[in-house]
């Protein structure tokens, strides 16, 4: 989209609303909120100063965090219903956006194979965990909440905001697994579908058989994975596709839109496939509910206001990218997914980097070939070309550095001396479609940058 055509839809946008005022009464704008023209556009001028110390986000060669620009047309979207400022709390403060809320979070369940569902969006992938958490807890209040040591760091902190036993567990070994589950201490596995770190699928389908012969309930945290269930789905499909086609037998799902979906923050969205878990969420507010005896998505959601201009822009998005794997939001996963196959190619056989692991989804870590081969001189390397290429004049590249267990480098390569517990290595989170046609350019310049270093 031309910077020209961006800027007609947001004066569309813009022109919506002026629309929708003049459907009522007119009145006059109260004094006490009028500011100076010549105030407003120095405000603005102070602000753009400020918001240009940020990282160009939006460009290829930005391959630190997981931060994807939103689509245009999720922009427009947000600001057209941002500007009526729904609250989707109750259908009496976003009517319009709830049931926009209500259309895209069944599309959602649908792509993971729900028949039926509760859920809703929600702020973040954080709240949305931490409902999940909550439902899990209210389920089993004297069990143990599990999950890997490559889980979210916060879904040991939402255990203690809700007051639930949590302990960390090791799925490599299924035998040891097996062996947990049978004391029956544990109530519900975290399943993460795609890690922060590494962006790993852990074997969802190796681990709900276990949980289901023990009657352990099993939550899915598809924050960062989620959206790749589309290609999972394929004739020929370019993930592992096994952990995704067993989502539909879990009991709750988490995914974040404001990641894989093209939205802007905050949006996330949380799945039950038992609507009967309805009734912990069951409260008395008289005065939020009056004008419809339907369920009000505030009634199965901790949160209360909840921006409806979020809805409206995931609907939007939706609309012009369907859940689909060869069309729609799938056609871009796939670019993702290849720049990260084309990544992995281009490591092995390199002569100044080492992968460390095969990519599940689009995320790669890799690290120098030094002299010595050791935690702490790899980790000092590390850091120099991390600087270096976020430093450079010309074609700066922004990638993110990430601490790993030193035995795991020793468990793929055999000569790496543990001098250190634990080793920062180079992490590229190529989650933009553009980076499959920039990744040669990209690695180009860090491979350069590396072998002065090593």
């Amino acid at each position: 989209m031309t910077e020209l055509q961006f800027r007609e839809i947001i004066n569309r946008s813009l022109g919506s609303h002026v629309n929708f005022r003049n459907r009522w009464d007119k009145y006059t704008f109260d004094s006490s909120q009028f500011v100076e023209q010549s105030k407003v556009e120095s405000i603005l001028s102070s602000l753009e100063e400020r918001l240009n110390n940020n990282y160009p986000f939006f460009h290829p060669s930005y391959a630190g965090q997981m931060i994807k620009p939103p689509h245009p047309i999720a922009i427009a979207a947000y600001l057209m219903a941002m500007q009526i400022n729904p609250n989707n709390h109750a259908l009496d403060g976003g009517p319009a956006t709830a049931k926009m809320e209500i259309e895209v979070v069944k599309e959602i369940a649908e792509m993971f194979g729900y028949s039926e569902h509760l859920g809703h969006l929600t702020s973040s992938g954080t709240i949305a965990n931490l409902e999940a958490l909550w439902v899990a807890r209210s389920i089993h209040p004297t069990k143990l909440i599990a999950f890997s040591s490559d889980a979210h760091y916060t879904h040991k902190r939402m255990c203690e905001v809700i007051q639930a036993s949590s302990r960390v567990i090791n799925y490599d070994n299924l035998e040891l697994l097996e062996n947990e589950l049978q004391k029956g201490t544990i109530g519900t596995l975290v399943v993460t579908i795609g890690t922060t770190g590494t962006g790993s699928v852990e074997p969802l389908h190796h681990i709900l058989p276990l949980a289901k012969k023990y009657g352990v309930r099993v939550h899915a945290d598809c924050a960062y994975g989620g959206f790749f269930m589309l290609l999972a789905k394929d004739e020929n499909p370019i993930v592992s596709p096994e952990p995704f086609l067993s989502l539909k037998d879990c009991d709750s799902i988490v995914i974040d839109p404001h990641k894989h979906g093209l939205q802007p923050y905050g949006c996330g969205c949380v799945l039950f496939k038992d609507i009967g878990v309805g009734k912990f969420y069951k409260h008395d507010s008289p005065y939020t509910y009056f004008t419809s005896n339907e369920l009000h998505l505030g009634e199965i959601s901790l949160e209360c206001s909840r921006a409806g201009a979020s809805a409206a822009a995931l609907w939007a998005t939706l609309q012009a990218f369907p859940l689909q794997s060869n069309n729609g939001l799938g056609t871009i996963l796939t670019k993702t997914r290849q720049a990260a196959l084309k990544w992995s190619e281009m490591v092995s056989s390199s002569s100044s980097l080492l992968e460390l692991e095969k990519p599940d989804l689009d995320i790669v870590i890799y690290l120098p070939k030094t002299n010595p081969f050791s935690a702490s001189v790899v980790s000092q390397i590390t850091e120099k070309i991390f600087s270096a290429t976020m430093n450079q004049h010309k074609l700066p590249v922004y990638l993110a550095t990430y601490a790993v267990d030193s035995a795991s480098i020793a468990k793929c390569h055999p000569t790496f001396i543990q001098d250190s517990p634990t080793t920062k290595v180079l992490r590229s989170v190529l989650m933009k479609p553009e980076h499959e046609q920039f990744v040669p350019e990209l690695f180009k310049n860090i491979s350069a940058i590396a072998k002065t270093m090593i």
